[in-house]
C-alpha cells in the first residue's frame, strides 16, 4: 500500500547532496560573455551566482573587454548559471554568451575571480 514518495537523496561524486531525479554527471562549462561586462561588477556577480549554485571554477576579465569563465558541476546547475549570465548585474549589457561543453576535470575547489 502506498510507497514512500519523498525524494531520494544521495551524495554525488563531489560529496554534495543532490536528489536522484536531478543527479547528473558533473560537466564543464566554458563561456565567454561579451557586451558591457567589465567595470559593472560582472565577475563578482558571476562568482556569487556560481557559489549559490555550488559550482567550482573561475571567472576573469579578458583584454578584449569580454569576460570568460570555466565552471564545473551538474548540468542543470550550469544551465541555471547560464541564465544568470545572460542578464548579469545591474549596469551590464550582455550582447552574447558563447558556451562550450566538455568533460569535467575536477581540478577546481570553490569558485574564484582570477586576475
Amino acid at each position: 500500500m502506498g510507497g514512500w514518495t519523498g525524494a531520494y537523496h544521495q551524495r554525488g561524486l563531489n560529496g554534495k547532496l543532490g536528489s536522484m531525479d536531478q543527479q547528473e554527471s558533473i560537466e564543464r562549462l566554458s563561456a565567454r560573455i561579451s557586451g558591457r561586462v567589465q567595470g559593472v561588477g560582472y565577475r563578482h556577480f558571476t562568482r556569487m551566482r556560481a557559489q549559490e549554485l555550488d559550482l567550482d571554477g573561475w571567472v576573469r576579465n579578458e583584454r578584449d573587454e569580454s569576460v570568460s569563465l570555466v565552471a564545473e558541476g551538474p548540468r542543470y546547475r550550469l544551465e541555471a548559471l547560464i541564465q544568470q549570465l545572460r542578464s548579469g548585474p545591474p549596469g551590464a549589457r550582455v550582447a552574447d554568451v558563447s558556451i562550450q561543453w566538455s568533460k569535467a576535470t575536477g581540478e577546481f575547489t570553490g569558485f574564484t575571480v582570477r586576475h
